[in-house]
């Protein structure tokens, strides 16, 4: 069994189905980024694609608090978790430069329950929380 199907078993033992999404497009939406973690994060290879998933990521989260939209959701902790060592490794003007990713990055290693064992990665926030989200 691969790591999402998993994850989505562990979700509905847990009844906790609304992290699957609420509506249909949502639910797409999350599986998608389901595919997209395993596909492309966890499938990257070298810098380059780094940036390119960093990029990606940045432009989409432009207007959003999560990936799904306005609901946490599974994606957010998959994609969280998967993005968690490529975060750790960036340097402070990256993570500037990434600012979208930064803040939904910091959202969601503070929402309760989540990052557990992982160390919090520092970002700086005096500059993530200037365009009013």
């Amino acid at each position: 069994m691969g790591l999402t199907t998993i994850a989505i078993h562990l979700v509905q033992e847990a009844q906790q189905n609304q992290l699957l999404g609420r509506t249909a497009e949502e639910k797409a939406i999350v599986q998608q980024w389901l595919e997209y973690r395993v596909t492309q994060i966890d499938g990257h290879r070298g810098k380059d694609e780094t940036r390119t998933i960093l990029k990606d990521l940045n432009q989409y989260l432009e207007d959003k608090v999560y990936l799904a939209g306005d609901n946490f959701t599974l994606a957010d902790i998959l994609v969280y978790y998967g993005l968690h060592p490529i975060m750790t490794e960036l340097s402070v003007q990256e993570k500037e430069k990434y600012v979208n990713v930064s803040r939904w990055f910091n959202h969601i290693q503070h929402y309760p329950g989540i990052r557990q064992h992982l160390h919090p990665v520092v970002v700086l926030k005096n500059r993530l929380y200037t365009s009013g989200h």
